[in-house]
């Protein structure tokens, strides 16, 4: 048998036994995750069907990468990179892996903005994703991202500088406080936020978020888990200028009180739930009113 061969009769038996084993462990997407460890080990981005050489290390490297899925910890931890938008960030163990449906909230921000998107701030920032992606396709504008958890403030960083060299900053504070930092920035033109929102009785089940999310990442405080989105409404309401959107990520059961926090917070003249891809209620969009006060953050900052 030819060494190509050879290769590709390697690669197909890899394929049928990480996937049946990946199966067996009750990982949901069993052949889509072996294809990717598969391609770790590798050490290649080509299709597997194309690769004629594999490095000495292959079985060695598929049978961690296995092993380590086996015991359901995320793919995108594994592989060190989760896709986002257009980007592939860097993850890392302890920071809050981004998801698909939060990339709704660009394509939000764009839809409901009235005039210019220069600065963004990105409250609860985690891995930088909503900053990083608006670096990426808006080459204007510039981002401050709001994380209290320091390795995920450290990588917030990290991502930011790789989508915009320079154009965005990271400051490490707890939105429930105040923030100086944050409240000189205003007036900003959006604020996007995934922030920690499940209530306290609502406890995850798939092992991959109840074990490797920072619990810090998940639940929201207060009875209802809407004690940080609470504070990014406030935020906005201070910081944005007229005409500058509010894009905050909710559970699919809290877009109703989500809609009342913004509505007795004043100073908005749309407030909506948005659905995400799948239909569920998942967004708040709040639009400061064109005759609000300027932004002042008196409060905040005492």
């Amino acid at each position: 048998m030819s060494d190509d061969l050879a290769v590709r009769a390697r690669l197909r038996a890899a394929l049928a036994q990480t996937t049946r084993r990946l199966g067996e462990a009750g990982v949901p997407s069993p052949s889509v995750d072996a294809r990717a460890l598969i391609a770790a080990a590798a050490r290649s981005e080509r299709p597997l069907v194309l690769l004629e050489t594999l490095p000495e290390s292959f079985g060695a490297e598929l049978e961690e990468f296995t092993v380590r899925r086996e015991r359901r910890e995320p793919l995108q931890l594994i592989l060190g990179r989760a896709p986002f938008r257009r980007l592939m960030l860097t993850v890392r163990p302890g920071v809050f892996i981004p998801r698909p449906e939060t990339e709704l909230a660009v394509d939000l921000l764009r839809e409901h903005l009235r005039g210019p998107l220069e600065l963004v701030a990105d409250l609860c920032s985690g891995t930088g994703a909503l900053g990083a992606a608006v670096l990426d396709e808006i080459p204007a504008a510039r981002v401050l991202a709001v994380e209290v958890e320091p390795a995920a403030a450290a990588l917030s960083a990290e991502n930011l500088e790789a989508a915009g060299p320079g154009r965005g900053s990271v400051v490490r504070a707890d939105l429930t406080g105040p923030v100086p930092q944050l409240a000189a920035a205003a007036p900003i033109d959006a604020i996007l936020s995934n922030p920690p929102y499940i209530p306290p009785d609502a406890v995850p089940r798939d092992a991959e978020v109840l074990d490797h999310d920072p619990h810090r990442a998940l639940f929201g405080g207060g009875a209802d888990g809407l004690g940080v989105p609470r504070a990014v409404i406030a935020w906005a309401v201070h910081l944005l200028r007229p005409g500058g959107v509010l894009v905050m990520e909710h559970a699919d059961v809290q877009g109703a009180a989500a809609r009342a926090a913004a509505a007795d917070s004043g100073g908005f003249d749309l407030i909506r739930t948005a659905p995400d891809l799948t239909g569920r209620d998942r967004f708040l969009v709040a639009r400061r009113a064109d005759g609000a006060p300027s932004p002042g953050s008196e409060r905040l900052t005492r």
